[in-house]
């Protein structure tokens, strides 16, 4: 007997069900079955089974749940056929894991035929790696076929080309049909759809072919396939078969029974079903689908039905709106907005979460009795939301209430949860492309690869430098290289790079000395040694790992390259073996079936896709604490807070488009699965799941420009029937939006606040108060300081930047550089902070009298360069305005270069030491390959006071060459030592005392062209005029990062230099702000003593 149950709640469904099976089998060693359809469903099944079986007395909670089964009605409906036909489901050549191989050797041997073309363009060239793909997709619609439409099965086999229905094929999918055929006379073994007809009549007539007890319980179905409707009712001629149904109103289950024609389902078409149109809810005509087709399906079959009532509950909105389904009537204004039906528009996934979070203590705060375990957090794609969940709950501090509330997420990836698989997920993927040195860095810093080598982050940090040092882009080595044609350019492989860093143990990358290609590293220290070595180990082992990889090899080959390649890159903590275990079991799993079919590495990403993709189990759901969850068929069990999130438009309903490939799709029948359909039915199923409240968020507004974004199609629909339950006018009571920033004014109304974040409180107070202005470098208050002993290379190094010299000499602080992105590509031109660095190291070279060609070749190891052609004209330029500016600089390098040592005394007890480099007879000469600029004159002009100061006899000068400006490749200046030096470093030491007491307005670049333009007589705006370039140009000082954390940032010239010099600093300059004596005061004599050329 076939007895159908029916409530709107699924707890409902449990008392009753629970109620029979406290009558005892007629074998109390027998176990019950009771299927469900997926296995977060039997945890909460069993949970609430336990509390209702076996107890003491009605209202004791000390039940069990004991000796049950809860398998998936699939394979309930499997086990019963294998049970009769004598084939297991683990040896059925028919299981999907088994027919997949099948249909990959077909494939093969069946490609060149005519009637196979559609896949042989499918497949053609460079899309040979889409073969096991392909064939997973194949097995996928064959299993589809025999589960939803076994006819068209049994009318292939037959040798007609039907879709099953009375209908021929469409000559476009007769290659499905003609595949099929083939795949069935080589397992030469009747298919599942074939065994359907043969396994109903057996188990009618004799029911001892099956070992399942005389009851049976499928709990909770929103579908159900053809073959478990045949077995189902075949089993019940026998046995007791009760299924438990979840179905939101009985009204349209009475309104549909007196409307349905007594005719079999196979007759009726999608297109022609207009049971939509029955319903007065617009909730059942929308979203309904799944259950309405159902019970169309289940037009054919013979069954009791019985409706079990659920009882009034108090009166809210949710409950008005659930009532208006069950009672199947159109929404009228009868409730009010109270809170229990909530719906949150945000900008964006991440503000999504926060909102959740203030949601839920909200609710926490306001009823005591609700604990995490009442809530349920549904979501389309869990792993979007996951590390954002992880964010905003369950840190265990104290930062927000909300990282107190206990969180599991359910549903995650193998990848997500096994760290050894995420490592040889990372390995198919670098294998398969380029291996850039970003990819490679990002796997040696996996838990497992870590554990491996015994790296720690201070290490990791030194490889990244390493590897960047070193010239790593992409690649390897040349056999990877070879793929993309480069096979001839070593350079910027890690192979290359690992020789250099080898290389630089024991050598000196400054001797120019190289070991065949590769030019030794001068970063590497001796403590270092150690490392270096683990890192080569690691290179050696991923080229060895990734060689294997490139295929093809047999199922077998590619289980041991797979497992070598984990074994020598990974490991893990004993605590955490399991990791490599579960790796190993999946590997083998995925090619158990294999054979000797050849595989490529596409095909084996394509094998290990889905294992390593997510997929609903009972693990982490149900466990006491708050879950987070996909959204799958009945996950909607009850619970007293129900929140559905990420209910965006194009993100829900899921949008995976129609399958070109799969008949069934092109016109469906009714009962037939539908993923669009199925997403609707969640929702309504969410809505009636809910026991107290009903929260649901979507992205609202786009979290850059604002703009208003529309929510799903179904959540539109339900907005529509709140807002005629509550009034037009009254909606804003259920749909809140919520602003951009957590700290806005309107998440704190002192009536009702909505957020309970103290920080972003905070925050919100700062941003409607009074404005202050924070304090600055600038209005610090410091004592003077008058240091005795000046070192000369700190005065030179203030007076070309003074910020950066207050800051770091005065406070001790170095401004943060932003660290660039490791490169990942080969460059064809160089940046030109690179092109300064090759030429600076080309001139010293020169300067040197190094060999050109040993400098190129130098230049090449050293993985500069853009390769090829394009490498050496990058050398050519540079070389060519190397040798103007070594044209002008040779002269005045002769003989050998001196380093002075200087004590001079300033008087007052002052004295300024240090040493005067690039002494060559009476001149300080230097030659920069950058362009000469202010700091590279004043640098000369201190060093050159230094010298004379000290003593040394005769005419000195200081030279500095550099790159010109505009068509002038090289430019000269030549500064003559001045008989006052001793005076002029006495000002020049006590500006330095002045700026170190408080930032001075002065900048170098900026300064000295004030100064040029006053010192040859223009006038004052002139040179303010001219100094302005200087402040705000592309490369204008302003930008600079000392200069920005010292004035503000965009802070104009105007601004800054509008003070009057003090009291003792007129008598400097005839000038009207201080900016103007300053610069006078620092430049004027050096101009004066200069013979620019």
């Amino acid at each position: 007997m076939l007895k159908l149950y029916r409530a709107e709640r699924s707890d409902t469904l449990v008392s009753a069900l629970a109620k029979l099976l406290r009558t005892p089998l007629s074998d109390p060693f027998a176990r019950e079955t009771v299927a469900v359809p997926a296995k977060g469903v039997e945890r909460w099944l069993n949970q609430r089974l336990s509390s209702q079986l076996g107890t003491s007395g009605p209202s004791a909670v000390d039940g069990i749940s004991a000796n049950i089964a809860f398998p998936s009605p699939a394979r309930l409906v499997a086990e019963s056929v294998a049970a009769v036909s004598g084939i297991t489901a683990d040896d059925d050549p028919w299981s999907p894991t088994r027919l997949v191989w099948t249909v990959l050797d077909v494939i093969d041997e069946s490609i060149g035929e005519p009637w196979c073309g559609v896949l042989a363009k499918h497949l053609e060239g460079h899309r040979e790696g889409r073969r096991f793909a392909s064939a997973t997709h194949v097995t996928e619609l064959f299993r589809s076929y025999a589960a939803q439409r076994p006819q068209m099965l049994i009318d292939w086999a037959a040798g007609r080309l039907t879709d099953g229905h009375g209908s021929a094929l469409s000559e476009d999918f007769e290659w499905q049909a003609r595949l099929w055929c083939i795949v069935a006379d080589k397992i030469d073994v009747p298919g599942p759809a074939q065994r359907l007809g043969h396994v109903s009549s057996a188990l009618v007539e004799d029911p001892a072919l099956v070992d399942l007890p005389e009851r049976l319980s499928v709990f909770g179905p929103t579908r159900l396939p053809v073959d478990q409707r045949m077995i189902l009712s075949a089993l019940s001629a026998n046995r007791d078969v009760h299924i438990w149904l979840p179905h939101p109103s009985p009204a349209l289950w009475a309104t549909m029974s007196s409307r349905m024609q007594p005719r079999s389902e196979s007759t009726i078409r999608r297109s022609e079903d207009g049971s939509a149109l029955i319903s007065a809810n617009p909730l059942l005509s929308s979203l309904a689908r799944d259950v309405r087709e159902l019970q169309i399906s289940l037009g054919a079959v013979e069954f009791e039905t019985v409706h079990l009532h659920e009882p009034a509950g108090p009166k809210s909105l949710l409950a008005t709106v659930k009532a208006d389904v069950i009672a199947d009537r159109a929404p009228s204004v009868s409730a009010e907005p109270d809170g229990t039906v909530q719906v949150h528009a945000c900008h964006g996934p991440a503000r999504q979460v926060e909102v959740l979070r203030e949601c839920l203590l909200r609710l926490f705060e306001d009823d005591p009795t609700l604990q995490p375990r009442d809530v349920l957090v549904m979501c389309p794609d869990v792993e979007t939301y996951a590390p954002l969940v992880r964010a905003a709950f369950g840190q265990g501090v104290h930062g927000h209430p909300g990282h107190l509330l206990r969180v599991r997420l359910a549903d995650r990836g193998l990848r997500q949860t096994n760290p050894v698989l995420a490592v040889l997920g990372s390995l198919l993927d670098l294998a398969d492309g380029r291996a850039t040195a970003s990819e490679v860095l990002d796997l040696a810093a996996t838990e497992p690869v870590r554990t491996r080598f015994s790296w720690g982050d201070d290490e990791l940090e030194r490889l990244r430098e390493w590897t960047t040092e070193a010239g790593a882009r992409w690649g390897i080595g040349s056999r990877q290289r070879a793929t993309f044609g480069l096979d001839a350019f070593p350079q910027n492989t890690f192979n290359t790079a690992m020789d250099r860093i080898l290389l630089g143990v024991s050598a000196d990358e400054s001797e120019n000395a190289w070991l065949d290609l590769a030019l030794p590293l001068d970063d590497v220290d001796g403590t270092d040694i150690d490392l270096s070595g683990r890192f080569a180990e690691f290179v050696d082992r991923l080229a060895v790992s990734l060689r294997d990889l490139v295929g093809p090899h047999s199922p077998a080959e590619w289980l041991r390259v797979l497992m070598r390649a984990l074994d020598l890159l990974t490991d893990t903590a004993p605590a955490d073996s399991w990791q490599s275990a579960g790796a190993h079991r999946e590997l083998a799993a995925a090619v158990e079936f294999g054979g000797e079919t050849v595989l490529r590495l596409a095909d084996v990403r394509a094998m290990l896709s889905r294992s390593l993709a997510g997929r609903p189990t009972r693990a982490n759901f149900r466990t006491g604490e708050l879950t987070v969850c996909t959204m799958v068929p009945m996950r909607s069990v009850p619970h007293r807070v129900v929140v559905l999130i990420g209910l965006d438009d194009e993100v829900f309903p899921r949008t995976g488009g129609v399958d070109g490939d799969d008949i069934l799709s092109r016109d469906p029948v009714v009962g037939e699965r539908d993923l669009r359909s199925e997403d609707r039915q969640l929702l309504l199923d969410a809505v009636m799941s809910a026991g107290e409240h009903l929260i649901l968020l979507y992205t609202g507004a786009d979290p850059v420009t604002g703009v208003v974004r529309p929510p799903a199609i179904p959540l539109s629909g339900l907005l529509d029937v709140l807002s005629a339950t509550v009034g037009p006018e009254a909606i804003n009571g259920v749909l809140t939006r919520h602003p951009l920033q957590s700290f806005d004014n309107r998440n704190f109304s002192p009536d009702q606040p909505f957020s309970f974040d103290t920080a972003a409180l905070a925050g919100a107070r700062a941003a409607s108060g009074t404005p202050v202005e924070l304090p600055t470098v600038l209005s610090a208050e410091l004592p003077e300081v008058h240091p005795k002993e000046v070192n000369l290379a700190d005065l030179v190094s203030f007076l070309v930047h003074p910020a950066r010299g207050f800051l770091r000499q005065r406070l001790g602080v170095r401004v943060p550089e932003l660290d660039d992105d490791i490169a990942d590509s080969l460059a064809t031109e160089l940046d030109p902070l690179s092109t300064w660095a090759l030429g600076d190291r080309m001139l010293l070279s020169r300067l040197a009298g190094r060999n050109s060609a040993d400098f190129r070749a130098a230049e090449w190891r050293r993985g500069t360069l853009p390769p090829y052609n394009l490498g050496a004209t990058v050398l050519g330029n540079v070389e060519w305005v190397v040798d103007q500016i070594a044209g002008l600089a040779l002269p005045h390098f002769d003989g050998d270069s001196e380093a002075v040592d200087v004590d001079i005394d300033l008087g007052d007890g002052h004295r300024l030491t240090g040493t005067v480099t690039g002494v060559h007879g009476n001149s300080v000469v230097r030659a920069s390959y950058s362009s000469l600029a202010p700091k590279h004159r004043m640098t000369a002009w201190i060093n050159l006071l230094a010298l004379k100061a000290h003593g040394r006899p005769g005419a000195l000068d200081a030279v500095s060459i550099g790159r010109g400006r505009g068509k002038i490749a090289a430019a000269r200046s030549v500064l003559d030592a001045p008989v006052n030096a001793i005076e002029i470093l006495q000002q020049l030491v006590d500006l330095r005392e002045r700026g170190l007491h408080r930032p001075l307005p002065m900048w170098a670049a900026t300064s000295a062209e004030y100064a040029r333009r006053r010192f040859g007589g223009e006038s004052v705006d002139d040179a303010t005029n001219g100094a302005d370039t200087q402040w705000t140009g592309q490369y204008g000082e302003m930008i600079d990062p000392s200069n920005a954390y010292v004035f503000g940032e965009a802070r104009t010239l105007a601004e800054l230099s509008a003070d009057p010099p003090s009291d003792d600093e007129f008598v400097w300059a005839e000038e009207p702000t201080r900016f103007g004596v300053l610069a006078r005061r620092l430049w004027d004599p050096l101009l004066t003593n200069e013979r620019a050329e």
